[in-house]
């Protein structure tokens, strides 16, 4: 039987579970943008300050086009280990946070300003180690299937079949990569979470009590410090997603698609160098980053591997 504790926690499981499974498609796409494969050529348009430029397919654009491939149903590949994955995620958190307490620890049913600002500041820490470890455990656990579900939407830009199934899909990923596979990625998306965490605490408890005075505005801090610390920390996600379909037997971790990367450390210096580390971040509004040369009011790529687009750009 369910406790009445316990209750809350799979209803809200349930609740993401619906909003992932209807977001799926954009994710879908997201990911196929940050491992860099765009199988639709730029168009020529302007800035907003009149400045031309090449704009890539928005999002919406990019899952028509994968409906167009693979239909409606390979609008969802991934789904299922993604559902997996947050569940596991979802269940190991709370569990750990549980486990985790402090002696000397203010009751947690007493209003922030009830408390005197020793007690305050120590509940901010506390809170932050806690969210901190069951973050932390909730990923580690969850990351195989995580890299399950990225290589099944890179299949995408080849074609490939090979990760089909969840049980299948781990026998391949240890095939490919042995035990690592499982966690390729992993330490970028760790070091993301973990600054995520510790620039919306930090910056909420400084904030609200330095800055801001009215009770209501409060409220909005940590959610608006999550958004600017989620922003800042993107292109470990962008790191994180290339690394766990490199050199994994598919064509969308294989050069000419993506160089074999050393290391987290490789990919992202290598990223760097060629302006693509926020890749994705934009879903509206996207514009080619790479080498070009403005030709008759028009901007032209001058990467000799885009050449082949020149011909295709509206």
């Amino acid at each position: 039987m369910i406790s009445q504790r316990e209750e809350p926690v799979w209803s809200n499981i349930a609740i993401r579970m619906f909003i992932n499974t209807i977001s799926h498609p954009i994710e879908y796409a997201k990911v196929l943008i940050q491992i860099g494969h765009e199988p639709i050529a730029p168009r020529q348009t302007v800035t907003l300050f009149g400045k031309p430029a090449l704009a890539l397919p928005n999002v919406f654009q990019y899952v028509r086009y994968i409906k167009n491939v693979d239909g409606f149903s390979g609008c969802y590949r991934g789904l299922v280990p993604k559902l997996c994955a947050y569940t596991i995620s979802a269940v190991a958190f709370e569990k750990t946070s549980e486990c985790i307490s402090f002696s000397g620890e203010p009751d947690k049913n007493i209003d922030d300003e009830e408390l005197s600002e020793p007690e305050r500041r120590t509940r901010c820490i506390h809170e932050l180690i806690r969210d901190l470890l069951s973050r932390m455990m909730g990923i580690i656990v969850s990351h195989p299937l995580d890299v399950i579900m990225l290589r099944m939407m890179a299949q995408f830009v080849g074609g490939e079949t090979k990760y089909n199934g969840l049980i299948r899909s781990f026998i391949e990923v240890y095939k490919e990569n042995g035990i690592a596979g499982y966690y390729a990625g992993l330490v970028p998306r760790l070091i993301a979470n973990a600054a995520v965490l510790v620039l919306v605490s930090s910056s909420t408890y400084v904030i609200n009590k330095y800055v801001i005075r009215d009770q209501e505005l409060k409220t909005y801090t940590a959610s608006t410090m999550k958004f600017l610390a989620t922003t800042v920390t993107y292109p470990f996600l962008v790191v994180s997603h290339c690394m766990a379909v490199n050199n994994c037997g598919l064509v969308a971790g294989l050069p000419p698609n993506m160089p074999i990367y050393n290391s987290w450390l490789d990919c992202w210096s290598h990223l760097s160098s060629i302006n693509q580390l926020k890749r994705g971040s934009s879903l509206l509004w996207r514009y080619y980053t790479g080498p070009q040369v403005i030709m008759n009011g028009k901007a032209i790529p001058i990467n000799a591997d885009d050449f082949y687009l020149e011909s295709k750009i509206q």
